[in-house]
This record gives structure tokens, C-alpha cells and sequence, in this order.
């Protein structure tokens, strides 16, 4: 029977199992097989609770005895469980998600705890340990012949299953999803139709398919399992990364675009008319788009720069070659403050040089849109700046050559899909100031070609960054006030975190008010937030440039594109509340000029990855190696956001931070194999094929526009 079959074929598995594993996404048979284990257990670390020594990290299994609830307030409360077997008796606590774990760990369910050990007095205890469920109580599996804490000490090695919340209610416990699963591969072996060509799987030294799908959920050595999750994870990065090779070639060798071949007066001018040199990392990026503009095939690149280092002057000699070529270059910005701070640069850079920059967002008054979109369409406008306004229909390009997206995980694939099908195969150039790390690149950007400006402009220097406890807000203010003193200026930054939005912005304004009234009333503040308009915003940011202002106070609204090089002291008020990636943004705001420049990270309370977070920014200005630390601690979805993961959400054993080298074989292969058979049409290429149109074809858009 075909893989893909319902899994009301199983024996074993009635409808109520089946809608429950359907919740978990598991529709067929090849569905379950894919469903791999999230651990295992192994008996050899295995130890027997009176076994154990005072400070060991150990996995033991158990009888939950009894539980109990301690501690009446929400802040002071915790939840213990006593879990036992033939040797003695192992105290469990959990100080946090007490009411979730009085639910879900009870008295009599077997259980395999991990963690480390300690004795208090003469109980061997275990603080928020790793659990797995083993089997049901005693009530609900009268049918059992054997001690369930014996079974699990056989010398086998036994995979424990990912639980939904939907499996815990039906008591579909991890021993039942093993009976499941066996029943399964004796009924509908896995894996009888290989996925990869006999080449690929001898240069790789992966094992056969049905060998890998048997060990990796009946492993016989902790070798062979090994081996068998590394051919699924090479397997599944291999596809996503096909996915890439085949856009990739698509657009290099089946489409043509303008070739930007005469770099003239513009280009020319503009180089002229810096005040400053390039460094050699802008240099080395622009010669890499002029390539990539030159070639007569679109150009698919992702420009990424750490904050400061430039990346906005690369992308307008981007456009000046656009405009000695004749096309037109339509620049997009996540938010109105961010596209008006870029028009007003490429207004006053360009306009010296003949060029004709309009902007375009959604607050715009109707008599100044309507100008901008007629001289966009009759090409009096070389360049357009905006926000999403410039997808929207109605807007229409007289001959659009270049396209450049900054901030681009900020948008999402169907903004960006919008905006190049303005124009037919224009150039499109990905920009972002959060360097993103070399796994996510590689597996969500794995199209696109990409430069890197890691080089800061000459005469910046790293800014200052101390951790301080609210209780020391005072003498950081001293400091502010010292800095502003001596002619400098400097932020005041608030959170602004989505579910508490309305609490947090009142926080924000009152806070102005007191700064404003009480501690700093001799000083001319500002205050700026998202709630206000794109004209007060715009006023207050002026204002703030020009030196009107000494102190900005505001939410994040000042993370991205916010230039005064005057400015030197940045303050984040509840740092601990911040992501590493925004602090790293927020940051970015000092330390634009030759001045030393400090950033305080005030903090109240911190949890472990909230120390993580801050001990990291302390640590590094670069952004490149906070990345890396970002996405080791929230993981690579989270840093994307779902709009931006492509491939990477569909993993379902390859981890996206921890298997980079095993990506970087699989992507070698794909890219190798496109190379010499770009339709997969060649003899020993059919199952790849196969394969392919079967699980990822469907996803070819989503690689289809970056």
C-alpha cells in the first residue's frame, strides 16, 4: 500500500486516534514514519534512583507517588511531585507553570526525569527536570503484564515521541505511538522507494532509506541511530535546498533582465560628491551588484551590514547606475519614519546630480500622492521612496529597473512578490540591518546571492555598553546629563511589547512626563511613539537632528534608521524586556560619529535568558556574532517570523542552528546536481524527481520570490 494512504488502514488506530494524531499533523502512514522521536533513552546512562550521587546529571525512571502544590501566592508557589522505584524515592520540584504541571504530571503515571541531583538533608531532590511520559496509571492499562520501570531497563534503546496537548487528553502516551508505529512498519514497510540516487548516497555515505526510517524508530546501536538521523536531516536539507538551486537557476540561466552596462555621469558624480571614502567592504559589495546588474540576467542579492556600517550609500550607487542606464529605482522601508529619513538622503545626494527623488507612503496628502504617481508614470521620477503605498494598485512605473527592499524580514513574501511585479525581471536587492546568522542565511535565503559589509565606516568607534540594575538610574542619569553637558545628546528608550501595548506606551508617556517636569526639566526633550502621526513623528525628528532637542524619549520606534551623529548616550529602561536582535538595533543609534558613545541596559528583574541576552550585548558590538547568539537562544523560527521562514518551517528533524555542516554537504549536492541536470531529467535522477514534484513542488513560489 502507497505511503500516502489514511492511516485508518492501521491496525490499532480507530477514529478517535486518528483525529487526534490528524491535529498533530499526521494524515497518513508517510506522515506517521515522519514523525520522529524527539529523544531517546538509552539504559546505559540510565541509573536507578538509589543509585545516583549528589551532583549528578542523570535520567531516571519512576512511579509519580504522590504530588502536592506548596507555596499559596502566585509568586512564592511550587509544585513537587515524589517519584519512585525499587531503590528509593527522587523529590521533583517545578518553580514555574505550577498549574500546568499539577495537570499534566499525577500520581501513579510512569515517568523518565533529567536533570541534575542534589540532596537536601537526606532527600535526593531534582529541580525542572526534562520529563517523558512513559506509559498511562496503573487504572487505565489493567491489560499490562509487566513492570513498565523494568521494560524501559532491557538494554534497548527507546524513543520517546513529541505529546501534543491533544495526545495527553486522549492519553496517547509515547509507549502506545511505538505500538502504533510497529504495527505500521510490519504491515507498510518505509522507505521501499529510495529518494536519492544511488550516486548521491555513495559520495554521502548515507544509509539506504528503509534502513534510515527502521533505526531512527527501532534503533539496534546508538551508531546506526546516529547515521540514521543524520541521512533524514541530510535528506530534508537536501529538498529545501533544491528548492533553492532550482530558483537559482531558473533565474540565472532561463530569464533575462536589463543589463546595466554604462556606468556614467551619475555614477560618476556621486562618487564625487562624498565627503568620505568608501570603505573597502561598500566597495567590494558595490562591485558585486554592478556585476550582478551587468549580466543581462536579474540580479536576486541580499545586501547585509551590521548597524552603521553603510549599506544605504551601496544601494544608491545601485540606483545611479540604474539612472545612467535609464531605469527607474523604487526603494521600500518598513515604516514611514524610516522611508522619510531615506528621501530626505537621496533627496539631498541626488538632487545635486539631476536626479528627481519622490516619496510615497499611505499618510500622504492626495494633491502631493497624485503628483508623485504621475511623474513616477510619465518617468520624470528616477527614484521612488515609500512604504508598502508603492504596491498598491494604481501605482505605476515608467520603466522599472531596480528594486530594493530594505528591512526586508519586516515584510512579508507577498509584499515583496508585489512590488518586483511592477516591472518585468526588474534587479531586486534585499537589504537588512540585522545580520542574519550563516544557518538562517543559508537556509532561508539560500536563492540569493549575498554580500557582506561587516567593515565599519572610518573613525567609528565601538560603543560603551554597561549593565545596570534600576536601582542605579540615578547615576546613569548623572551621566546623561554630563554627556548633554558637553554638547552631546542622547535617548531614552521605553518597551513597547505587543500584548501589553496600551500599559506600555502609558508607561512610556508618563515616564516623559516626570522626566520632562522633574529630573530633567532644565533640558529641551522630545517624546516620539508609534501612536503618533507621521507628521509629529517627522517633526519631532527634525527638531532632534537639528539640535533643538537634547534628550529623545520614546519607544522603539527609534530601533531602525534613526541618524543623529551627535547623539552618544542611548538609555533602555527594562533591557531585560528587549529581544537581543532589537537591543542590538536600539544600540545602533550611538555611535554614528567619532565620539565615544555609551548604552546603559537598565534592568529590574532577570531570568536566565534575559541574562543571556544582556551578558551577550556586553560582551560584543558585533552584530554578526549577536546573531549567532540570537538564534541559539530563541531559534531560527522565531527570528525569522513565519513570513519569513520558508523551507525552514516545514524541518522536521534537521535543527537549523546546530546542523550547519550538514546543510552545507546537502546544499553542495543540490546545487552540484542542478548544475549538470537542471530539470532532473537525467537517468538515476528519476526518484529525485520524483520525490520532489510529489513534496516540494507546491512550495516553488515561496522560493520563486526570495
Amino acid at each position: 500500500m502507497a505511503g500516502n494512504a489514511s492511516l485508518s488502514y492501521l491496525r490499532g488506530v480507530g477514529p478517535k486516534r486518528a483525529s487526534v494524531l490528524n491535529e498533530a499533523g499526521i494524515m497518513t502512514i508517510d506522515d506517521l514514519y515522519d514523525y520522529f522521536p524527539r529523544r531517546y533513552l538509552d539504559r546505559r546512562i540510565m541509573k536507578s534512583i538509589g543509585s545516583v550521587r549528589d551532583g549528578e546529571t542523570v535520567t531516571v525512571v519512576g512511579r509519580v507517588l504522590r504530588t502536592q502544590i506548596e507555596g499559596k501566592n502566585r509568586g512564592n508557589a511550587r509544585f513537587k511531585a515524589w517519584l519512585g522505584d525499587d531503590t528509593g524515592v527522587l523529590e521533583l520540584t517545578w518553580f514555574r507553570g505550577v498549574r500546568y504541571f499539577s495537570r499534566t504530571v499525577v500520581p501513579d503515571e510512569v515517568l523518565a526525569v533529567h536533570g541534575k541531583v542534589n540532596y537536601f538533608g537526606h532527600q535526593l531532590q531534582m529541580s525542572h527536570p526534562d520529563y517523558d511520559r512513559l506509559s498511562l496509571t496503573i487504572r487505565d492499562r489493567q491489560e499490562a503484564e509487566e513492570s513498565d520501570i523494568e521494560l524501559y531497563r532491557t538494554g534497548k534503546i527507546i524513543p520517546l515521541y513529541p505529546a501534543t496537548e491533544a495526545m495527553r487528553e486522549a492519553n496517547l502516551s509515547s509507549k502506545q505511538l511505538r505500538t502504533i508505529m510497529a504495527k505500521a512498519f510490519e504491515d507498510y514497510p518505509p522507505g521501499v522507494t529510495e529518494n536519492l540516487s544511488r550516486e548521491i548516497l555513495d559520495a554521502n555515505a548515507l544509509l539506504p532509506l528503509d534502513r534510515a526510517y527502521r533505526e531512527i524508530h527501532f534503533p539496534s546501536s546508538p551508531e546506526l541511530l546516529q547515521r540514521a538521523r543524520y541521512r533524514m536531516k541530510w535528506t530534508e536539507l537536501f529538498f529545501a535546498q533544491l528548492l533553492f538551486a532550482l530558483r537559482h537557476n531558473a533565474i540565472r540561466q532561463q530569464r533575462t533582465a536589463a543589463s546595466f552596462t554604462h556606468s556614467g555621469e551619475v555614477t560618476k558624480k556621486l562618487y564625487e560628491s562624498l565627503p568620505y571614502n568608501l570603505t573597502g567592504a561598500q566597495k567590494n559589495a558595490v562591485r558585486e551588484i554592478y556585476h550582478d546588474l551587468r549580466s543581462g540576467r536579474p540580479m536576486n542579492r541580499l545586501l547585509q551590514g551590521d548597524v552603521g556600517s553603510g549599506k544605504t550609500i551601496v544601494a544608491m550607487f545601485s540606483m545611479a547606475l540604474a539612472a545612467d542606464n535609464g531605469f527607474q529605482s523604487a526603494f521600500m522601508a518598513p515604516t514611514e519614519i524610516l522611508a522619510v529619513q531615506h528621501y530626505l538622503v537621496m533627496k539631498r545626494l541626488f538632487k545635486p546630480l539631476g536626479l528627481h527623488v519622490g516619496l510615497l507612503t499611505g499618510k500622504q496628502r492626495k494633491k502631493e500622492r497624485e503628483a508623485t504617481l504621475c511623474s513616477l508614470e510619465s518617468g520624470e521620477l528616477q527614484i521612488a521612496v515609500g512604504t508598502h503605498a508603492m504596491i498598491e494598485e494604481g501605482v505605476i512605473y515608467h520603466g522599472l529597473g531596480l528594486v530594493i527592499i530594505d528591512e526586508q524580514h519586516r515584510f512579508g513574501v507577498l509584499q515583496r512578490k508585489a512590488l518586483r511585479e511592477k516591472a518585468v525581471n526588474p534587479h531586486v536587492l534585499l537589504m537588512t540591518a540585522t545580520p542574519i546568522p550563516r544557518t538562517l542565511a543559508m537556509g532561508a535565503f539560500g536563492d540569493l546571492d549575498v554580500s557582506v559589509i561587516r567593515e565599519l565606516p572610518a573613525g567609528r568607534r565601538p560603543v560603551r555598553t554597561i549593565l545596570r540594575h534600576e536601582d542605579e538610574r540615578r547615576k546613569v542619569y548623572d551621566f546623561l546629563r554630563s554627556s548633554i553637558a558637553e554638547g552631546r545628546q542622547g535617548y531614552i528608550v521605553y518597551p513597547l511589547v505587543e500584548e501589553s501595548e496600551k500599559v506600555d506606551l502609558k508607561a512610556a508617556v508618563e515616564s516623559f512626563g516626570e522626566l520632562s517636569s522633574e529630573i530633567f526639566p532644565d533640558l529641551r526633550l522630545g517624546l516620539i511613539h508609534g501612536q503618533m502621526t507621521p507628521e509629529q513623528k517627522e517633526d519631532v525628528m527634525d527638531r532632534f537632528r537639528s539640535g533643538e532637542l537634547q534628550l529623545l524619549v520614546g519607544t522603539t520606534v527609534i530601533e531602525v534608521g534613526v541618524d543623529v551623529p551627535n547623539a552618544t548616550v542611548m538609555v533602555i529602561e527594562h533591557a531585560e524586556r528587549f529581544g537581543l536582535a532589537q537591543l542590538h538595533q536600539l544600540r545602533g543609534r550611538v555611535g554614528r560619529a567619532k565620539h565615544l558613545s555609551t548604552c546603559f541596559l537598565l534592568y529590574a528583574k532577570q531570568t536566565q535568558d534575559a541574562r543571556e541576552r544582556l551578558e551577550a550585548m556586553v560582551s560584543t558590538t558585533d552584530g554578526f556574532v549577536i546573531s549567532e547568539i540570537d538564534a541559539r537562544i530563541r531559534g531560527a523560527g522565531n527570528i525569522l517570523g513565519k513570513e519569513q521562514s520558508g523551507t525552514l518551517s516545514g524541518l522536521k528533524i534537521a535543527d537549523i542552528n546546530t546542523d550547519f555542516t550538514i546543510m552545507q554537504s546537502a546544499r553542495e549536492a543540490a546545487f552540484g546536481l542542478i548544475a549538470c541536470d537542471g530539470r532532473l531529467e537525467e537517468p538515476g535522477h528519476g526518484m529525485i524527481r520524483a520525490h520532489y514534484l510529489r513534496h516540494y513542488h507546491g512550495k516553488m513560489i515561496l522560493a520563486d520570490i526570495g
